[in-house]
């Protein structure tokens, strides 16, 4: 629709040059005036108002000047209307657009709540999208929303506003990842959604050291420091080049790229008895590794051994190729 009113737009002012051309071509040649009496002539002929010609017309002259203004009249009015049109369709289409918004967010349960459109941002919506995990994006910055608002849902507002986050459904969350690009700011955040939401799991960015601790003790789970870590990458790759990279790929998305997943050990009790590692026995099944386990008090097992005993609430990862985790996944009904 926008491009149909482009286009009248671009018609429209198409012949406006083209009327403003003919007049001035028009008074040039039939009344012999020069350049700027033509101009002068054309611009209060097709405005209509009335002042004095430069000197008398003759018969051609007033011939043309009623036919100039006439299509003057009838073009001017075109643009006009398609102006109008225009601008009363943009504002209705803004209406439509926020009330779909507002209805995908009422619709959101369980969701994550992404805090800022920067750098990391963005690479946390784009994580999100790969593992098809419902989000949603509060973004003050209008541009920003016009720009992306096509690939990502946006609510439009400042994060540090209550009201703001309780309409992008914080109390339905079960996320929320403050990106935004200053510490006082993310923090504010934290406090905000904490009270909001007491059982909200937060990950914030962080940029000094200082602001780590502060983050923790106003309610963030998580506190990332990506100025830290891609320090401590570079570095890593000069003392043990070939770990990283490995490690590196574990954590691509592609065809031909290994996977990590983690699995809850319900998806698997509910289909079959599975009283230690052994018992499930994805090696042989899917092909998939275990690799780590995950007690229900969140204490991390790495190489777990497989006669280990599965409690309920935990989690196991799990090591494959992309058809061997989608295997395991159409083999237990988990979903992707």
């Amino acid at each position: 629709m926008i491009r149909l009113f482009r286009s009248k737009i671009y018609l429209a002012i198409a012949l406006m040059v083209a009327v403003l051309t003919v007049g001035v071509f028009g008074f040039r040649f039939i009344s012999n005036y020069n350049w700027l009496d033509a101009f002068y002539m054309t611009i209060i002929t097709v405005s209509t108002v009335g002042f004095a010609e430069v000197r008398p017309l003759d018969a051609h002259a007033k011939i043309f000047t009623a036919l100039l203004i006439v299509s003057s009249v009838i073009i001017f009015s075109f643009a006009i209307s398609v102006i109008t049109e225009y601008i009363l369709s943009r504002n209705s289409l803004q209406l439509l657009k926020k009330k779909k918004v507002k209805n995908q967010i009422q619709n959101l349960s369980n969701h994550v709540i992404v805090c800022g459109y920067g750098r990391n941002g963005m690479q946390a919506a784009e994580r999100l999208k790969a593992y098809k995990q419902p989000f949603i994006v509060v973004e003050r910055e209008k541009e920003i929303i016009e720009k992306y608002e096509d690939s990502v849902l946006f609510m439009e507002g400042d994060a540090n506003d209550d009201n703001v986050l309780i309409e992008a459904g914080v109390e339905r969350a079960s996320y929320l990842i403050a990106a935004l690009p200053d510490d006082a700011e993310n923090l504010f955040v934290v406090l905000s959604a904490r009270q909001l939401n007491k059982s909200l799991f937060i990950i914030s960015r962080a940029s000094k050291v200082t602001s780590q601790k502060k983050l923790l003790l106003g309610g963030a789970n998580k506190v990332i420091m990506p100025d830290k870590i891609g320090g401590d990458h570079m570095a890593s790759l000069v003392v043990i080049p070939d770990l990283i990279t490995f490690m590196d790929k574990l954590s691509m998305e592609g065809e031909h790229t290994t996977n990590l997943e983690e699995v809850a050990i319900e998806d698997f009790s509910d289909q079959v008895e599975c009283n230690s590692l052994r018992d499930l026995d994805l090696r042989r099944k899917t092909g998939c590794t275990i690799i780590g386990y995950i007690e229900p008090n969140g204490n991390y097992i790495i190489n777990p051994e497989a006669d280990l005993p599965l409690q309920p609430n935990s989690k196991v990862i799990v090591l494959g190729r992309p058809e061997q985790i989608r295997k395991l996944n159409e083999m237990f009904h988990i979903r992707a």
